[in-house]
């Protein structure tokens, strides 16, 4: 084998190698790109809403992620009946506290966590269950003014989703 002969081949050989690095590149980029978020669902990561249009006493409904979040302007007697209950009576216990940035504003998502109905008790005329926050009507759970379950088969209390005041009058959930 001549030098010349060894030249080329290690000349092709390296090209080789360099096609089959670029070939799969081109393959790997567009599988790997395919696990990002798409980007309708990019745009609902996050969403804004104005609370100085929610009176005291009444609800009102976002959707955010595909899912339906609950946020109530409490009155003071809802906030005293959601800070009286002892932690010894709830399935789950979690104080109000912990569960509200503001006292005046609970956050929930509106799912049971029973079977993933969607709870009532959003209006006025809704019914409101034994403890005058929501009421699952597909297998009796029973929510507090805090969300927190109280009776019925749901384990587990409405989950706060992460959310933030971005001023007094508007939060940002997500």
């Amino acid at each position: 084998m001549t030098a010349d002969s060894k030249n080329r081949r290690d000349f092709l050989h390296l090209t080789g190698a360099a096609f089959g690095a670029v070939g799969i590149a081109c393959f790997a980029a567009p599988v790997i790109n395919s696990l990002n978020p798409a980007k309708d669902t990019l745009a609902l990561a996050t969403t804004e809403v104005d609370l100085s249009t929610i009176p005291v006493g009444e609800s009102k409904t976002v959707m955010w992620r595909g899912k339906p979040v609950f946020i109530k302007h409490r009155t003071t007697e809802q906030i005293e009946e959601a800070r009286s209950v002892e932690l010894a009576e709830l399935p789950d216990k979690e104080e109000d506290k912990d569960r509200v940035k503001k006292e005046q504003w609970l956050v929930t998502i509106g799912i049971c966590t029973h079977l993933g109905c969607v709870p009532t008790g959003q209006k006025t005329s809704d019914a409101h269950g034994e403890f005058g926050g929501w009421f699952c009507p597909c297998h009796g759970s029973h929510y507090d003014t805090s969300g927190r379950i109280r009776k019925g088969p749901a384990p587990k209390n409405l989950a706060v989703p992460p959310y933030e005041f971005v001023s007094d009058t508007v939060i940002k959930i997500g």
